[in-house]
């Protein structure tokens, strides 16, 4: 990145001497030096340049009621001089956590009042991991112990996150997936649907669950994890008859099912839980990002009083982590939380701005880049494509990546996933911020189509 601050540069060299910045090319990042985001407020940031950017991506999808909210400042410091830090273990609590707990149980679907905490997301199905073969070895079927997940889903980057996540070039690096971990395909009808229809391709899509239980056989299989909407790869909407049809299969199965709520999850798609969205009804749903809008790390797993009352008879969960419910982390997603019924932000989302967003969004289908465009909620997907009627791409020569850096040299910052322009801004997003969204990723897509032409 081309600078004309000096203190741009030394911070620049100081990325280049010192740091290792995660999914990243670390040759790559040295030769171009990373941007420099000095500050943010409500939906925008600035790097060091001076630049204002509208952060189309909320983050890594997490900052929910935007940046700059003083009060979620004031509730850290207020815990942390209370008190700053205590762990969980030896049969210790502190209030924070479980009044979080209990706020979580208010809004989370029905059933599910109880929540063991972590740092992260990735951390979270870690925890699920283990919850669910004890869970099975509880009730005397400890060859319960395969987790089913999707091709190209996410979650997460630990050994354990990546391996239930099916992204293949995470797999390549590590001997990933470790073993009990399977995948199979994923909803994804505009890169994958073929010559199906979207209500057939959604019908064949869930039905490979039904065929990999019996492959697997039942009595080796404890659960199936699956977002409600895939965020990382690519805001993948599942077609309308994907969702009814792996509910039938799960009801027809003895297994859990694990709903990854990472993205989904606290308003993201207008309801407070992706489950909500399509009446999922899990088992557990790993919880993080929005939990506390990103300003500090935590995350968690919400578990369904059914199971509950089998680990309840389990004796000791071999399980835990330092930061383990944080009561800092704890003072701040409760003042969060607060701040996202107070304000009826969720409802917000439901009733003005999300379709207002889709709405708007939808009008790039008109764009000659443009294949598709999808979403729901505050999540949005366009596809790039090099001819609309067969869905063929641009091949090799990076659609998406030359459409990323335009983004960023005019003020946005959308995703790339290959070819797919994804979004995820913060839940707070006025109308005239969505216009000006959607402004500057069409002057993008016409800067890229301009790029690919040449």
């Amino acid at each position: 990145m081309s600078s004309n601050n000096p203190q741009t540069r030394e911070w620049q060299a100081l990325s280049n001497d010192h740091h290792l910045a995660p999914f990243s090319d670390f040759k790559q990042l040295k030769e171009k030096g990373p941007r420099i985001i000095t500050k943010a407020h409500g939906v925008y940031l600035w790097d060091s340049e001076g630049n204002k950017i509208l952060d189309g991506m909320a983050g890594l999808w997490c900052v929910a009621i935007g940046y700059g909210r003083d009060e979620l400042a004031d509730a850290a410091a207020k815990q942390m001089k209370e008190l700053p830090y205590y762990n969980l273990f030896f049969q210790t609590a502190h209030p924070p956590v479980l009044e979080l707990a209990k706020v979580i149980s208010e809004v989370a679907p029905a059933g599910m009042n109880h929540v063991f905490f972590t740092g992260s997301g990735s951390e979270g199905n870690d925890t699920m991991l283990r919850m669910v073969r004890h869970y099975w070895a509880i009730k005397g079927q400890p060859n319960k112990k395969t987790i089913i997940s999707r091709k190209n889903g996410y979650h997460g980057s630990t050994v354990a996150g990546a391996s239930l996540g099916g992204m293949t070039y995470m797999h390549e690096q590590g001997d990933l997936p470790i073993p009990g971990i399977t995948h199979i395909a994923q909803p994804y009808w505009f890169g994958e649907g073929g010559d199906m229809s979207p209500e057939e391709f959604g019908i064949w899509a869930a039905n490979q669950l039904e065929a990999k239980i019996l492959e697997l056989g039942v009595d080796n299989v404890g659960a199936f994890i699956a977002e409600p909407i895939q965020g990382a790869g690519g805001v993948i909407v599942p077609p309308e008859t994907y969702w009814p049809r792996i509910k039938q299969i799960l009801a027809k199965y003895d297994i859990l099912f694990v709903a990854d709520e990472v993205i989904c999850g606290f308003g993201r798609t207008g309801q407070w839980f992706g489950s909500d969205f399509y009446d999922l009804k899990p088992h557990m749903m790993t919880i993080a990002k929005g939990l506390t809008s990103g300003y500090v790390p935590m995350g968690g797993l919400i578990v369904r009083d059914d199971v509950v009352a089998v680990l309840n008879e389990g004796g000791d969960f071999n399980h835990g982590f330092t930061y383990s419910g944080h009561p800092v982390a704890a003072a701040v997603a409760l003042e969060n939380i607060r701040i996202l019924r107070d304000e009826k932000i969720v409802n917000r989302v439901h009733e003005e701005t999300a379709p207002y967003l889709q709405k708007r969004l939808r009008e790039l289908a008109d764009h000659p880049l443009v294949g598709e465009v999808r979403g729901v909620g505050m999540l949005g997907a366009i596809e790039l494509v090099q001819d609309k009627a067969t869905r063929k791409r641009h091949e090799g020569k990076g659609a998406g990546m030359i459409c990323r850096t335009f983004c960023f040299e005019n003020g946005l910052i959308m995703r790339a996933v290959g070819d797919t322009m994804i979004i995820s801004p913060p839940l707070v997003i006025s109308k005239a911020e969505i216009d000006e969204l959607v402004t500057k990723a069409r002057q993008c897509l016409d800067l890229t189509l301009a790029a690919l032409q040449d």
